[in-house]
């Protein structure tokens, strides 16, 4: 019985190891892209996805980032934002960099989801106009 036990206390506890032990318990951290890759998709999938090779500058791990949207990729020894975000179809991608901040450029001309894409608002634009309010809007 007592040997039983003894084993027990011997273990070591399970960790999971999870997205924010990667970023160190934050949301966000900044790291520096060591090369740029394009990996193909699970199974039932087919693309071509671009995916970063990043240094945390915090924890110095090196993990893979996905790279969102079209046009530019960052390239080595660019400063990126990372933020936790998987990509289902791609096996040991689970962060994403984060487009418009340190060297990583935003989208041109995106008129939805832009904060995604660190587009800012172009000017004039109005999302939705109120069918109640629309006589207003000229």
């Amino acid at each position: 019985m007592y040997f039983h036990l003894r084993n027990r206390l011997k273990q070591k506890p399970f960790i999971k190891t999870r997205v924010f032990n990667k970023l160190s318990l934050a949301p966000h951290r900044k790291g520096l892209v060591l090369r740029v890759v394009i990996i193909t998709p699970k199974k039932p999938n087919s693309a071509l996805r671009h995916v970063a090779k990043v240094t945390i500058y915090k924890n110095i791990k090196r993990i893979f980032g996905r790279i969102p949207g079209i046009g530019y990729l960052p390239v080595k020894f660019n400063r990126v934002l990372v933020r936790g975000g998987r990509a289902n179809d791609l096996p040991s991608v689970r962060l994403t960099l984060v487009r418009n901040i340190y060297d990583f450029s935003p989208l041109s001309m995106r008129k939805r989801r832009r904060s995604i894409y660190g587009v800012s608002r172009p000017s004039g634009f109005t999302k939705h106009k109120r069918r109640r309010y629309r006589h207003l809007h000229m």
